[in-house]
């Protein structure tokens, strides 16, 4: 039985986007001067008004204002035509140091390491072999289409666009392989004086042909293409905002699970972001090796403790080796203690603002190295 699935993205104007810049861009900030800095920053936002809170200990000294208003700025916000007024916003900065009860067991773990836990909860990891990107085709093409939205109208390719819009992408798979897309659907904020008829025309001419694999497309695909008919206010005009609501577009499209915790505004001593990005770098390099077409590993912790309380490892039957081999070999070759993930995946560096963008997988960030690709051919003989 062939099924479908569906995964979306939104593009950098969205509300919930815009805070998760900000709050990367803030925490970046941060490590650019002090790569120890303890940051947990959440930004929300509506119609002219911005909140920068949450709690951060640093020697660095970081102007949140103007942090803020760069992004908005980067982003194409600053008009009231635009959606956000930066001219006439009201910004509140509402932060206080961490905890001293946290820090103490992020300083020094339960289980006798150098770092503890940031908290407790699970994180998830998720790869497939069946895009070049090792994520879920429709994640992939979601991606894809916002990022070309943003690219027709930073570079002039299409004038009416604003910065607000979401993708969304359902391919029909069978026996776990994409046949075919279903349906696309792509809506952008536009400018007031451009019709739908034209707005749906260009759209599916300049984003959606050059985006979607035309092989994939038959008689039967559908299109809807701001399917409101008017998408004029948008941005924090339209809707508010806030940081960590776009956990499912941050990760794999809602192929794999989610454990919750939201990964932007928060510095590598929180496990529930770079246990995420080891959890990822793992499955990356165990499908890329072929011992498996699919994994995925979940890993749970204590709050203070270093060591995970469990590792869990499926490969949903694609695997040569047997399950056991697999968690000895994954074993064998990572860990997951926290100083391990950061000294690994070089995570005190500034390189957060950029994963804000279309998701923090497949692109050209440390966990997506398959570095590891000999090792574990190696140790599965």
């Amino acid at each position: 039985m062939n099924k479908l699935y569906t995964s979306e993205s939104v593009t950098v104007g969205h509300p919930d986007k815009v805070c998760d810049q900000i709050s990367d861009k803030i925490l970046d900030e941060y490590l650019k001067v002090d790569e120890n800095s303890r940051v947990a920053c959440e930004t929300c936002i509506s119609k002219n008004f911005l909140l920068i809170m949450g709690e951060i200990t640093s020697n660095a000294s970081v102007d949140l204002k103007k942090c803020a208003l760069s992004v908005l700025k980067d982003i194409g916000y600053g008009s009231l035509s635009s959606g956000f007024n930066t001219g006439e916003s009201e910004i509140k900065i509402s932060i206080s140091k961490q905890s001293p009860d946290i820090k103490a067991g992020v300083d020094s773990s339960f289980d006798g390491g150098d770092m503890g836990a940031g908290d407790q909860g699970m994180v998830y990891g998720y790869a497939t072999d069946e895009t070049e990107e090792f994520l879920p085709f429709p994640l992939v093409y979601s991606h894809k289409l916002t990022n070309a939205l943003k690219e027709a109208r930073e570079k002039g390719i299409v004038d009416f666009l604003l910065p607000d819009g979401k993708a969304q992408v359902t391919a029909e798979y069978s026996n776990g392989r994409v046949v075919r897309v279903d349906s696309v659907v792509l809506s952008s904020q536009h400018k007031e004086t451009t019709g739908i008829d034209e707005i749906r025309k260009v759209l599916k001419k300049e984003i959606i042909d050059k985006v979607i694999p035309q092989s994939l497309v038959d008689q039967n695909t559908k299109y809807f293409i701001n399917p409101t008919g008017r998408f004029v206010v948008g941005g924090p005009e339209g809707d508010s905002g806030m940081t960590g609501r776009k956990i499912i577009v941050d990760t794999y499209g809602g192929f794999a699970p989610h454990g919750g915790g939201a990964f932007s505004g928060k510095d590598p001593s929180k496990v529930d972001r770079s246990a995420a990005y080891m959890a990822r770098y793992v499955c990356k390099n165990l499908v890329k090796s072929g011992i498996c077409k699919r994994c995925q590993i979940s890993v749970a912790y204590a709050i203070g403790v270093a060591n995970p309380v469990a590792i869990n490892i499926d490969a949903f039957g694609t695997a040569t080796v047997s399950d056991d081999k697999l968690y000895k070999i994954v074993n064998s070759l990572f860990s997951f203690r926290p100083s391990d993930i950061i000294n690994t995946l070089n995570l005190k560096n500034p390189i957060y603002y950029e994963t804000a963008k279309n998701g923090h997988f497949g692109k050209d960030f440390p966990w997506e190295r398959t570095d590891k690709v000999q090792e574990i051919l190696k140790a599965a003989k």
